[in-house]
């Protein structure tokens, strides 16, 4: 069993900001995986795709900051292993639509990926960062992830969220060192 979560906040004022794209990644694998059965559980909206593998796709409801408490849960209840859990964020260090696999490391500052450190207390899980671009000069960073994408960014930033959707279908079909290969340039 593998979980797939996407990084973002509830509620309608955070729809389609900066620091949502991980659930838009989520909403378009729903999308293809035809999800029409979603249930609140774990402090998240889930979805379980039954298969030759299960998968859970997962939206954290406890707010960016705290991300890693529905994780934790999810993994324990099902005993997924942490390299089983495929965590898709925003990243204000790619440019805008870029896309960045990994599979351990650091937070870059992520307080999402931070509360997954705290809540699992280990690195390696695979993430999947979506670039946001950096904030002008005069915005403070925590502003500029609740703010919306510009109307030039805004089919960048759909397109990004059709290849991140893309790249975790490839990393379920063919592994983790082929997506990072064919979306890491």
């Amino acid at each position: 069993m593998k979980i797939i979560a996407g990084f973002g906040n509830p509620g309608d004022q955070y729809r389609s900001t900066r620091h949502n794209i991980g659930f838009e990644v989520i909403d378009e694998l729903a999308r293809r995986w035809k999800a029409d059965n979603w249930r609140h559980r774990f402090e998240a909206e889930v979805f379980m795709k039954s298969g030759s593998e299960s998968l859970l796709l997962m939206k954290p409801q406890t707010y960016m900051n705290l991300s890693g408490v529905a994780l934790r849960e999810a993994s324990r209840y099902y005993k997924v292993d942490p390299t089983d859990i495929i965590v898709i964020h925003d990243d204000l260090d790619l440019e805008a639509g870029r896309l960045r696999i990994r599979e351990k490391g650091g937070s870059g500052g992520h307080r999402g990926i931070e509360s997954m450190f705290v809540e699992l207390g280990v690195d390696t899980f695979v993430r999947i960062r979506i670039g946001i671009g950096r904030p002008p000069e005069s915005w403070n960073p925590a502003d500029f992830v609740l703010s919306r994408f510009t109307t030039e960014e805004i089919p960048l930033m759909e397109a990004a969220v059709l290849k991140a959707a893309d790249g975790v279908e490839m990393l379920l079909a063919r592994g983790l060192t082929q997506a990072m290969n064919q979306y890491n340039r």
